[in-house]
């Protein structure tokens, strides 16, 4: 009896390392990623190549402004994966103002004898630059709210684009 078990994890395993090896040489790209999102979006949307025109600009200005409102990593607050991976750009260095501000809030914090006035200062810095981008956000949502019909809309709440 044991020795059947230990066959069939044997086989198991045969059957289920190279698919492993295989996922494992995969690469995330962004660019794939983001068209995917953007291809189920005008799905969901059910919006017809001319409305389309119309609304991936938009779409897609929402999409970049909430990774740069939540420092380039991502969704942030339940809206799952956004664009961009990391925040960060070959150099591993943050792109966006949020995420700047955020790095050096934390380099700061480093150095446990770092004057309170430096840390002030910095985390003002972050909460400006989050302020700013919630604005833009708020302004690019505002933007693609017009052109959308009550049904689009309820998608984009649902989907996490749109509030």
């Amino acid at each position: 009896m044991k020795r059947t078990a230990l066959l069939a994890l044997v086989a198991g395993l045969a059957l289920v390392i190279p698919s492993i090896a295989q996922a494992q040489n995969r690469q995330f790209d962004p660019a794939q990623f983001r068209q995917q999102r953007l291809d189920r979006i005008k799905e969901q949307l059910a919006a017809s190549d001319d409305e389309w025109k119309v609304l991936s600009p938009k779409i897609e200005k929402v999409m970049d402004v909430q990774r740069n409102t939540f420092g380039g990593f991502g969704g942030g607050r339940g809206r799952g994966p956004g664009g961009g991976g990391g925040g960060g750009n070959a150099d591993n260095q943050p792109q966006t103002p949020v995420a700047k501000a955020s790095a050096d809030l934390r380099t700061t914090l480093e150095n446990k004898d770092a004057p309170a006035d430096d840390i002030k200062t910095k985390l003002a810095a972050l909460r400006e630059a989050r302020d700013k981008a919630r604005a833009e956000l708020q302004a690019a949502q505002k933007e693609l709210k017009e052109v959308l019909t009550q049904r689009q809309e309820a998608v984009l709440v649902t989907n996490g684009m749109l509030e």
